[in-house]
């Protein structure tokens, strides 16, 4: 007899993996940050340097993020997660034995091309397992597990930075994906129907609540020029490249900014740095609860509409505030509020990828996520730029605060209940 999962549900264990590997992600993401000065001191990289290093990553996350959706959706969450986490993890240990700024970019594009497939592969997994009226909560979930990762990192990597040095520091934290990634192939299962824990009952409310293909339909090939043609599509991208560009800044330059504004040492860093992330997972709790209970009324597309929309608001007051901000708290206040707005837009994000992408979910919303790094690219570009031609770091936060202001129409425009045509 099948074990019935009465206290805690199969397909939330099954986000629970997806909750740790969020963590994962952001963990391994956020390391470079805050090992930016030893990284700097070592390989004798200026700031401009560092900036590149920083934004290789997104470019070649960015770049394959649509391609590791497509495998998502062909061949299934279990093999392309285990495999891009083993990627990923490999070139992360690999990190730690570089010795020059060239090998340093080469090393950090192929970890940027393997995480890549992350969350296509988790959005494939959540669309085979989670009913649509739960969706919202579980992206929430899913993307507050990054930001509290990056959260406990900032400190905790700080430290572990301190007692193994920078370079060992990389290789600790690729060995935990790659236990990961031998977990999740063990367990999960891309049809529910197939995992021995599943009960009865359970299975049905998974099949009652997810898009089935219908058996007689006949699978045609997936039209990328059909999907590059849909204007829900473009929309999704281009207000998901607005999102991205604020939140990448955290990731990136917000702890070597608090540490050189405001003369903290690592550890002081750290912590302040971790705030935002904090508010950043509340924001995703917020919004996921948000999207599912105004579904749950019979209002599809204003479900996704106003958390985005309120999350935009919250992130251009936010940027624009922390500006004018003369002590390390006031900033960290404000900007932990832009992050908290702009977390609020992921779960609407998503959950509208899955909503018009349906069994082409993976592939929609890694193309929507390749847009939204390409925003992240040029985050860590602009940062070291923009301060260097202006002498000031305020028009950099003014031009964040307005990409903000852009996406609100933006998601006026955009129409959840509309599935793509993608054949």
């Amino acid at each position: 007899m099948k074990n019935r999962g009465i206290f805690f549900p199969v397909r939330y264990r099954m986000v629970t993996g997806t909750f740790i590997l969020s963590m994962i992600v952001l963990f391994d993401r956020i390391l470079i940050s805050v090992a930016k000065d030893p990284v700097a001191n070592d390989l004798v990289l200026s700031d401009k340097q560092m900036g590149w290093v920083l934004s290789i990553f997104a470019l070649g996350y960015a770049l394959f993020q649509t391609p590791s959706g497509y495998l998502a959706d062909k061949h299934g969450a279990r093999k392309v997660l285990t495999i891009v986490v083993s990627i990923w993890s490999v070139f992360t240990a690999l990190t730690g034995a570089v010795y020059n700024f060239f090998a340093l970019l080469i090393v950090r594009f192929l970890f940027g091309a393997g995480e890549a497939g992350a969350f296509p592969g988790m959005a494939r997994a959540i669309f085979k397992w989670i009913p649509i009226n739960e969706r919202g909560l579980v992206h929430g979930i899913n993307f507050s597990g990054g930001r509290i990762g990056a959260a406990i990192a900032l400190p905790m990597v700080a430290w572990l930075i301190d007692l193994t040095g920078w370079r060992m520091s990389f290789v600790i934290l690729g060995g935990i994906g790659i236990l990961w990634a031998l977990v999740w192939f063990w367990w999960y299962r891309d049809n529910p129907a197939k995992h021995t824990s599943l009960s009865n009952e359970e299975l049905k409310v998974i099949q009652d609540g997810v898009e089935q293909r219908k058996e007689n339909e006949v699978k045609v090939p997936f039209s990328f020029k059909k999907m590059f043609k849909s204007r829900n599509m473009w929309l999704l991208m281009v207000q998901y490249f607005c999102s991205n560009f604020t939140f990448f800044f955290c990731l990136t330059w917000l702890f070597p900014y608090l540490k050189a504004k405001y003369n903290l040492n690592i550890v002081e860093a750290g912590f302040y740095s971790s705030a935002p992330f904090i508010f950043g997972a509340l924001g995703n709790w917020v919004s996921g609860y948000l999207v599912d209970t105004i579904y749950k009324e019979g209002k599809w597309g204003l479900s996704r509409k106003i958390p985005a929309i309120m999350g935009f608001t919250l992130a251009t007051v936010g940027i624009i505030a922390s500006v004018y901000m003369e002590e390390v708290g006031g900033a960290v206040i404000f900007i932990s509020l832009a992050v908290f707005g702009a977390d609020m837009t992921l779960s609407p994000s998503w959950s509208t990828c899955l909503d018009v992408g349906k069994e082409h979910s993976g592939t929609v919303s890694g193309t929507m996520n390749m847009a939204g790094n390409l925003g992240s690219f040029f985050t860590a570009l602009a940062f070291p730029y923009m301060m260097a031609f202006a002498g000031s770091h305020t028009p950099f936060f003014f031009l964040a605060a307005l990409l903000n202001l852009i996406a609100i129409p933006i998601w006026l425009s955009i129409k959840p209940e509309r599935a793509l045509d993608l054949n």
